[in-house]
């Protein structure tokens, strides 16, 4: 049997009095990655970012329910929300490197989190870059700025940021749509290696790109879950007929 490493029981969420988020349960399986599909609007990212309450910081946003890390529901009132979001790194659509140097995009989380051992920083940001698939790459300009790199190369230093911390839960909110298509296969190459140490929930709108790298997906429609699986029944055997109809580009 696998272990779970994120369990989800009867989730609702709301922004104000509208609910997105509906009566969301489900068992999200530790170093694999999970594919979350489904139209625009349907509430894939705000699941996400619920993982790490990142919607906290939304007016109006109030979760309902149980997200549970290691035993541990992440919506008690007695969490400590900066060490969630120490354990589930998050990666965003779109690149976004800070104005700093390369070395210092790495170093950032370690040093708000008031690591002072240079030697330790030195070695994690080596480690990160290493795990990120980019050192090779950057390793003789650490110290210029990180808006010099490609678009591709920027979102993997994003992803070396997130590593840096030591996290053990990584979210994707669509990393490669906005990178071109050889960017966007060595993301894919990535998300392979890194499930390895990390569990890996990514949100796509692109369909092969969900089959080809997802060890399970899971269709959002409205709010609602409906239909969870392992990829490959997803795509070949769905459930249901709404679940087929969109893999199949009958709507979304």
């Amino acid at each position: 049997m696998e272990n779970v490493k994120i369990r989800v029981g009867d989730f609702n969420f709301y922004y104000g009095k509208a609910q997105v988020l509906k009566n969301i349960s489900i068992d999200i399986v530790e170093n694999k990655v999970t594919g979350i599909i489904g139209p625009s609007g349907c509430g894939k990212s705000t699941f996400l970012r619920s993982i790490n309450r990142m919607n906290d910081t939304i007016i109006g946003a109030r979760a309902q329910g149980r997200i549970i890390i290691d035993g541990r529901n992440i919506y008690d009132e007695d969490v400590d929300v900066v060490e969630i979001r120490r354990k589930v790194g998050m990666v965003f659509q779109k690149s976004n490197p800070f104005p700093k140097t390369i070395f210092d995009n790495v170093a950032y989380g370690l040093m708000v989190n008031g690591v002072k051992d240079k030697y330790y920083i030195q070695d994690r940001v080596e480690k990160s870059l290493r795990d990120a698939a980019i050192w090779d790459e950057v390793k003789d300009r650490l110290n210029k700025n990180a808006f010099e790199l490609s678009g591709g190369q920027q979102q993997r230093l994003c992803i070396a940021r997130a590593l840096a911390v030591e996290p053990q839960i990584i979210l994707m909110d669509e990393p490669a749509s906005a990178l071109d298509p050889t960017a966007t296969l060595k993301i894919e190459e990535l998300i392979q290696e890194l499930k390895k140490k990390y569990t890996i929930i990514i949100v796509t709108h692109n369909m092969q790109q969900a089959a080809r790298i997802s060890d399970f997906t899971v269709f959002f429609m409205l709010g609602e879950l409906i239909e969870y699986n392992i990829t490959n029944i997803i795509f070949t055997k769905p459930a249901k007929k709404i679940t087929e109809d969109y893999i199949t580009g009958r709507f979304g």
